[in-house]
């Protein structure tokens, strides 16, 4: 009865388009801010998810919210698979089971312990809130959700993300080893931030991506013998206000015959060289920037192009950055060993 209630829900929102005033409304808010937009998607899909079952809430939230984080967030550059999306909405529609005043597991658990529901469901949050901060990392590294891994590298990096969680744990309630300082505490989350996302500090060093400009995109894809796809950046009118510019950021998976205009036109995108710039045809219907595309106006006096190209850029590894973390790690365990005034494990 709840997921059918929830599906009456989305429908009524698809069909007036509320879905898409949720979007402009949390643009607005963000203001362009990649962070602050994950922020809010957060909030909403944590109120969102008050009061409803787990298939229910997940129908709710990945409706309503996942499209907002993909269109909002592709203009800012946010490209990501449609699954690391999902997980972030629905693990913040997943926390409002115990957030009060709602909070439904948290008065079954009150039940059994005899408790004060309010009261259970502030504590379990305390607990629960301090977590708010791992579904970001399915954004930024989208490998803890094993996406294109293979057996070898999952294994490890389940093990690095274990001792991640450990030390996030650990972090957070203030004590490893022993009694933690603040600055230790502070140590132990930079450790765990590191272990979980390389890429940060390798993207500070070496940026990810090659720029291209635009004009070059055909040449570019037509040299492309492997299929790889392209980041390109799309630039034109908006289509309910023609007099702004707006961008958006699309990964396009090439195909892998013919000339670069006929790779690209595989791809979804048809291209048109033309006044020293290349210029994009409304997409047809079917092809996969159909809805994404959308909001430019093809028949406005500027017309909607390909700003530039971005390659992937040939770098170390970013696990080069896991050994300062487990160094730092190494220094934090011999700090706290020198204090220890009760052995951590059985038998030592």
């Amino acid at each position: 009865v709840a997921t059918g209630v929830a599906g009456i829900i989305i429908g009524t929102v698809s069909l007036t388009g509320a879905h898409q005033v949720v979007g402009e409304f949390v643009e607005f808010l963000s203001g362009g801010n990649l962070i602050l937009m994950l922020v809010l998607v957060a909030v909403m899909s944590l109120i969102l998810g008050m009061g409803l079952p787990t298939t229910a809430n997940y129908i709710v939230v990945s409706s309503l919210m996942a499209p907002v984080i993909v269109s909002v967030g592709a203009q800012s550059g946010l490209v990501v698979p449609l699954v690391a999306v999902h997980m972030f909405v629905f693990y913040f529609g997943i926390l409002a089971d115990d957030t009060p005043p709602v909070g439904l597991a948290a008065f079954a658990a009150s039940a059994i312990s005899g408790g004060d529901p309010i009261k259970t469901g502030l504590q379990g949050f305390a607990y629960d809130i301090r977590t708010a901060l791992l579904p970001f990392l399915f954004i930024f590294n989208t490998e803890l959700l094993l996406i294109d891994v293979g057996l070898a590298k999952a294994v490890f990096i389940f093990i690095i993300g274990t001792v991640a969680m450990l030390l996030f744990a650990a972090g957070t309630q203030g004590y490893f080893i022993a009694k933690s300082r603040i600055w230790e505490s502070a140590l132990l989350m930079l450790i765990a931030f590191s272990l979980f996302r390389p890429g940060f500090w390798l993207d500070k060093v070496d940026p990810p991506y090659i720029e291209k400009a635009g004009t070059e995109v055909v040449q570019l894809a037509e040299a492309n013998e492997t299929g790889k796809p392209f980041r390109l950046q799309i630039t034109g009118p908006d289509f309910d206000d023609v007099d702004k510019m707006t961008q958006i950021t699309l990964m396009a998976n090439l195909g892998e015959t013919g000339d670069g205009v006929a790779k690209l036109d595989a791809a979804g995108l048809m291209v048109l060289e033309e006044d020293g710039m290349t210029k994009l045809d409304e997409p047809m219907a079917g092809t996969p920037f159909f809805t994404t595309l959308q909001m430019f106006d093809f028949y406005a006096d500027e017309p909607v192009k390909v700003n530039k190209v971005e390659l992937p850029a040939d770098r170390m590894p970013k696990e080069v950055f896991y050994l300062p973390a487990l160094l730092l790690l190494a220094f934090v365990v011999w700090l706290q060993r020198r204090r220890q005034t009760q052995p951590a494990f059985w038998g030592k």
